[in-house]
């Protein structure tokens, strides 16, 4: 897939019309990622316009924070907050660059902000980053995809492609694949895209869309056969936006009776990987009290209104100190 990536600078600053080079890529791209914010005070004034032409013209979309290197967290709700009408239809990315980021180097910046960006969202933003530093976001690959630049030469428009990416020279761990590679930037950045409509889907996590966030290739491997249960136990398949307490009060269990996560950590579960749940009595996987799944677009006074109670006794039965915040995933206690 033939994937182009633009700014503002790919628009005359006068007229807002597109740039040269933008009007004879633009035709020949499939997929189009664009800028939408900078830092916590800029937002690209041509976004929209681009976002909305891409859409219009059919190709997946895309839409990018660039980061300055200040909090992670109140770069990621700036972002978050600029692009709500975008989320679930395009990919969302984190451009980490050295160029104005004062916080290049920090090997736990982005983990931070993807974080922060998941609990609002409910989706893992891609990550871009060149890959000589690679190192600075290896603490999202178990998370996010990866958009790596690597330049082989300086040649005009999609001709780096042909050169394919040089794996020996710059490994890619630990990412095990790469979903996107920006190969050349001369007149404008051009990029191949491992994946097609449907893995972009994905990752967008779009309704419909499979929610296991593989990060295709041109070789993706099959997901291995779930492990048959032990005698007393069940199992749970992880969905994106599931946390472990939620799992528990789904199946209405504890915590402890639930293992298996690969990571050794509780805190930190993966979409698609199978857990095992230990039964207790005849409520292994039926819950004993009613929960709800918070979907894209709920407020918490509609869902309350759903089960005739009210926002307040949600919101003091889950424990929410803001009941104008919750996200795509998160599992409420109704009674």
């Amino acid at each position: 897939m033939k994937i182009l990536d633009v700014a503002s600078h790919q628009h005359d600053a006068n007229t807002g019309a597109w740039t040269a080079p933008m009007r004879e890529f633009w035709p020949q791209a499939e997929a189009v990622i664009i800028k939408a914010t900078e830092g916590t005070g800029y937002v690209n004034p041509f976004c929209d316009a681009d976002y909305q032409q891409a859409k219009k013209d059919g190709k997946p979309r895309g839409f990018y924070h660039y980061a300055s290197g200040g909090d992670p967290r109140a770069e990621a709700e700036y972002f978050y907050n600029h692009t709500k009408g975008y989320v679930r239809d395009g990919i969302p990315a984190l451009d980490w660059e050295a160029g104005g980021n004062a916080a290049w180097g920090d090997s736990g910046w982005c983990r931070c902000f993807v974080d922060h960006y998941h609990e609002l969202s409910g989706i893992w933003p891609m990550i871009y980053i060149q890959a000589s530093a690679i190192a600075q976001a290896a603490s999202c690959a178990s998370d996010c995809a990866l958009w790596v630049a690597y330049y082989p030469t300086n040649e005009y428009g999609w001709a780096n492609e042909r050169y394919g990416y040089d794996a020996a020279r710059y490994p890619i761990a630990p990412w095990k694949n790469i979903t996107i590679w920006q190969f050349g930037s001369n007149p404008i950045d051009c990029n191949v895209g491992y994946l097609d409509r449907a893995a972009w889907s994905r990752i967008a996590g779009a309704a419909g869309a499979s929610t296991q966030p593989s990060k295709p290739t041109p070789a993706v491997k099959p997901a291995p056969a779930k492990p048959a249960a032990p005698s007393g136990t069940t199992t749970y398949t992880v969905a994106a936006g599931d946390t472990l307490s939620g799992i528990a009060a789904k199946l209405g269990v504890s915590t402890s009776a639930i293992s298996g996560y690969r990571s050794g950590n509780p805190n930190l579960i993966y979409p698609g990987e199978v857990l095992t749940v230990k039964k207790s009595g005849n409520a292994a996987s039926t819950p004993t009290a009613r929960t709800y799944t918070v979907q894209s677009g709920d407020t918490l006074s509609g869902i309350a209104a759903k089960y005739g109670t009210t926002y307040q006794t949600l919101a003091a039965k889950n424990n929410i100190a803001n009941p104008n915040l919750i996200y795509p995933g998160q599992v409420l206690k109704i009674d």
